[in-house]
């Protein structure tokens, strides 16, 4: 169904991990206190996107309000960066609802949001449950990439991405999304499940530039070319792409998530391409997995899901759900993973 990039390397990896994230901080539900909404707490807080602006970071948590369909919306918390120099594990947040269902790419849920820069642009790509989802009749695109773009202090709704036509009968879902501005043109990086229950990390190709896009209403672009750039192990069941990536060394720096074929558990490794969107290293081993408590027990056990990352000074902050119960907040040290990367280079 899709092409298979020739460049893929073959890298050893082991089931193992080397965990080299700090912990410092979490924010629960009960600490986040949403304006202009009667029920003033979510129920969960998780898999929160991440942006670095003017000294702050602006977190864009997926909540949820209930259990019913489990409908997720986005909202945005501010820290400032001054206190990551303290733990953030008791102070209390506001948070903004600012994306939720409103449209049949993601009436029943918002969930797992990618913030990012497009030069000067910002833009949330998230994954969309549409329509589809409960419709038992309807056994693909059960969910797709969508696109939001802020814009005086508000998202837009811009556009979602699909496969060409003669594609979509074989996409049960689409996730793990988010946009690279590359030397070739923009790229859209992400995870699609096919109906022979396979996962492959991709890469497809848009004609479409969205920041030039001017009215209000949703546009379907149709993307091509797909790549496949990666592929579960043979002790993985999937893995999905993580937070975008960050420029380091004239190269890009991936996080991604590996799920194990037999406990389920969601843990981390890492990657680095070059500018010409070719893997050329990989973590031999996982760097990061569910140890505290918080991160082991929730609504989804044993489950690490890092959807932000930015550097501040020599380390990398990022942003994960931990358990799809709790925002998480860890850092590495850039020279420790680097480390790790460089030895694996082929």
């Amino acid at each position: 169904m899709f092409e298979k990039n020739s460049n893929i390397p073959s890298f050893k990896r082991e089931n193992k991990t080397i965990d080299i994230v700090k912990r410092i901080g979490i924010i629960t539900a009960n600490r986040v206190f949403l304006k202009k909404y009667p029920q003033t707490n979510p129920i969960t807080v998780f898999n929160p996107g991440l942006i670095l602006l003017n000294e702050e970071l602006k977190l864009y948590v997926r909540i949820t309000l209930g259990y019913y369909t489990y409908a997720s919306a986005v909202a945005e918390i501010t820290i400032p960066l001054e206190e990551l120099n303290k733990e953030i594990f008791h102070k209390n947040y506001s948070g903004e609802i600012v994306v939720f269902p409103d449209n049949k790419y993601d009436i029943w849920g918002v969930e797992d949001p990618r913030v990012y820069k497009i030069d000067n642009e910002i833009i949330m790509t998230y994954c969309g449950r549409t329509v589809n989802y409960f419709d038992p009749t309807v056994k693909v695109e059960r969910t797709l990439p969508v696109c939001a773009k802020k814009l005086n202090e508000k998202w837009d709704k811009i556009c979602v991405f699909r496969f060409p036509k003669e594609m979509r009968k074989n996409v049960v879902s689409d996730k793990n999304a988010f946009l690279v501005n590359t030397k070739n043109g923009m790229k859209l990086f992400h995870r699609p499940h096919l109906k022979n229950n396979k996962f492959y990390l991709t890469i497809s190709e848009i004609d479409n530039d969205i920041r030039n896009k001017k009215d209000s209403k949703i546009e379907e672009i149709q993307i091509k070319n797909t790549v496949i750039v990666y592929e579960p192990s043979k002790f993985e069941e999937k893995i999905g792409w993580g937070a975008p990536p960050i420029e380091i060394e004239n190269k890009y720096l991936f996080l991604a998530h590996g799920v194990d074929k037999e406990l389920k558990f969601y843990k981390v490794f890492a990657m680095l391409m070059d500018k010409n969107l070719n893997i050329i290293s990989v973590t031999p081993y996982y760097i990061m997995k569910p140890k505290e408590i918080y991160e082991i027990y929730g609504d989804r056990p044993h489950a690490i899901f890092p959807c932000g990352a930015v550097v501040v000074d020599d380390k990398i902050i990022i942003s994960y759900g931990a358990a799809d119960s709790v925002v998480g907040l860890g850092e590495i040290k850039i020279d420790e993973l680097m480390n790790i990367l460089d030895k694996n280079i082929i």
